[in-house]
């Protein structure tokens, strides 16, 4: 879907020779999708909503915090149009390209370093996360405060804050990585255990309980990494196997059916037919005539 997207510069935003702005706002459902010539970090302090980025739309709650590239088109929305009885609100911490420049001095780690050169270039993608310990929280109320109410030196200590929100969220970034690639890796050594153990009686709450993972989430895993549900991608499965067999031996198609998993002969024959085209027997007869062929 295409939305009329208005462009919001940083000139406007950057005052006081600051190169960067925050503010606490009140989301409206009239809010207009943007994209800015300026980084941003958001960080929903109140009530509930929308975040609606590019062509997608995702619900938003307290506590959640968005790091938003430039050129990326989106807008926050309240559920409804009563502010009163349903209010979005959010601080909003935007920040100048150049201003990651200066700050990368102060870098000395070189994962932070790579983290402002990846931002300041335009290398580090749309991230959200959760504030789970309220560190984010602190830093936008301090960092709101400080830009509100400035005192002697608010410019450094604007810049630190900065820096320690930035931190943070390279911290969260990489314990979603780590977090991920476990994931990834407990999921394939699931797919290892089906490939040894397809042919005896399997549910997906059986596997949830077996793995520790929720029903719905493992049927979220199985679709990220299969583009199947569970029970989709365990059906392909058997009858793979079951074309080994035909193709391997010369067991009765009743014995390779029970080999595979499926005790009633129709609803194996029903099945394979569904997923191949043709019927066991037909297949065996077929993959027989061309490997005598090939020979």
């Amino acid at each position: 879907m295409n939305h009329p997207v208005e462009t919001y510069r940083g000139e406007h935003f950057f005052q006081k020779n600051l190169l960067l702005y925050v503010n606490r706002a009140v989301e409206s459902i009239m809010s207009p999708y943007h994209d800015h010539d300026f980084l941003e970090c958001v960080y929903i302090a109140e009530g509930t909503g929308y975040h609606h980025i590019g062509d997608q739309v995702h619900k938003v709650s307290k506590g959640q915090v968005f790091f938003i590239p430039i050129g990326i088109s989106h807008v926050f929305r309240p559920l409804s149009t009563n502010k009163k009885s349903s209010p979005l609100g959010v601080f909003n911490c935007v920040f100048s390209p150049l201003l990651l420049h200066k700050l990368s001095a102060f870098a000395s780690d070189y994962r932070l370093a790579q983290l402002l050169n990846d931002m300041e270039n335009g290398h580090c993608p749309y991230y959200s996360c959760m504030d789970n310990n309220d560190e984010f929280e602190k830093l936008f109320r301090s960092m709101h405060r400080e830009y509100e109410l400035p005192r002697t030196g608010s410019s450094d200590y604007l810049h630190s804050l900065l820096l320690q929100l930035l931190v943070t969220l390279q911290r969260s970034m990489e314990h979603d990585n780590l977090a991920q690639a476990a994931q990834q890796t407990s999921f394939h050594m699931l797919l290892n255990e089906l490939d040894q153990h397809y042919n005896q009686e399997l549910t997906l709450a059986k596997l949830a309980e077996a793995s520790g993972w929720s029903e719905r989430h493992l049927q979220r895993l199985f679709m990220q990494h299969t583009k199947q549900s569970f029970y989709r991608y365990l059906q392909n499965l058997r009858i793979q196997k079951s074309q080994e067999l035909l193709r391997g031996s010369m067991l009765k198609i009743s014995a390779i059916a029970e080999m595979v998993g499926y005790r009633d002969i129709h609803s194996f024959n029903a099945l394979f037919k569904r997923c191949t085209g043709m019927t066991p027997s037909v297949y065996r007869k077929e993959t027989t005539i061309t490997g005598k062929l090939i020979r």
